[in-house]
């Protein structure tokens, strides 16, 4: 049995969906205030492998919710997805991210530090990093976060290092770069309510009303003067988070990995992508660039590619026409 919070969202709803395909029973533990009843409801009709899925609607920032989830089911391993992540938001109103992120996921840890449980894959950020020195950015880059989010991540890393040597509870922390994609049977996918995301913000402009694209800068020091991101496949993604499963399993040590593909592409690039996926001309206007925007921001991910034994196996391409076929089936 696997725990997972915040499986009613984007990575955590992947997760739990792969976890019910390799053969494991999983709880979901969310309190659904940015995911959706309706993919735990998708999850639990699907009947894969017969395997169980238990929804506990439940917060982490209340330790008794939690720790009456550990009395129920006796767990091998906890996937920590749920945490507020947008990161304009974070700079606005620090206090709930601070209380929701870091207090939620200590409750979290000390829930598992009583019922014995020492295995963790935690959902971390490439926020962590900040403004780069220098790309690629490999696990060695400074950590000099720019945003509550990233800070509030990188606190939780560090409480982390500490339960590891303190009371022996073995996290992996993955450092995500920019997610695209969704399942290829739309089984689930990204839905958000106030969505940030470029490559579903992209699609959602091919919606009915019309809406435009706005590209923020054209002026970086780029190819096409857009910023540069590494978008990872969000079944690669996912497969890593099993890979790190299987590490600690074999008695792997606490440590920290970053999930990209060691390549970039423009925000332009993107959307002439989703223009080739559709077939359809997208509109677009250049605005201002945003503060604290960096131009290129690529992962080194030879270290979950040499520990891990995991290598991003899907295309931009891929990751968009997956995006696309979930919006056209939802959304659009």
């Amino acid at each position: 049995m696997i725990l997972v919070t915040g499986a009613a969202g984007y990575i955590g709803s992947h997760l739990a969906l792969k976890l019910l395909e390799t053969g494991y029973d999983v709880v979901i533990f969310d309190n659904l205030s940015t995911g959706h009843i309706e993919i735990v409801d998708k999850l639990k009709s699907l009947n894969l492998k017969g395997r169980v899925v238990d929804f506990i609607k439940g917060d982490l920032k209340n330790i008794q919710e939690i720790e009456n989830v550990f009395k129920k089911y006796k767990f091998e391993a906890i996937f920590h997805f749920a945490a507020f992540s947008i990161v304009s938001e974070s700079a606005k109103n620090p206090s709930i991210y601070w209380e929701n992120n870091f207090l939620g996921t200590k409750n979290l840890l000390d829930a598992m530090k009583k019922f014995n449980i020492n295995k963790i894959v935690f959902s971390s950020t490439a926020a962590t990093y900040g403004e780069p020195n220098y790309v690629p950015i490999d696990e060695n880059h400074p950590q000099r976060p720019i945003n509550a989010y990233g800070n509030t991540k990188l606190a939780l890393e560090f409480l982390m290092d500490d339960y590891s040597k303190a009371y022996g509870i073995r996290s992996a922390r993955l450092r995500y770069f920019n997610v695209i994609g969704a399942d290829k049977f739309q089984r689930t996918g990204e839905w958000h309510e106030t969505e940030t995301h470029l490559v579903p913000n992209i699609l959602k402009s091919l919606n009915t009303k019309g809406k435009t694209f706005n590209i923020f800068g054209n002026t970086y020091n780029t190819k096409d003067g857009t910023p540069v991101r590494d978008y990872i496949d969000i079944e690669d993604l996912i497969d890593a988070h099993i890979k790190a499963f299987e590490y600690l399993k074999k008695g792997g040590k606490t440590d920290y990995f970053n999930l990209g593909t060691k390549k970039g592409n423009t925000v332009l690039e993107v959307l002439k992508t989703a223009e080739i996926v559709t077939g359809r001309k997208i509109k677009y206007e250049i605005k201002e660039k945003r503060e604290g925007d960096p131009a290129i921001l690529i992962a080194d991910n030879k270290k979950a590619k040499e520990i891990l034994n995991w290598q991003p196996e899907k295309t931009l391409k891929e990751g968009i026409k997956s995006a696309y076929n979930w919006e056209r089936a939802n959304f659009l």
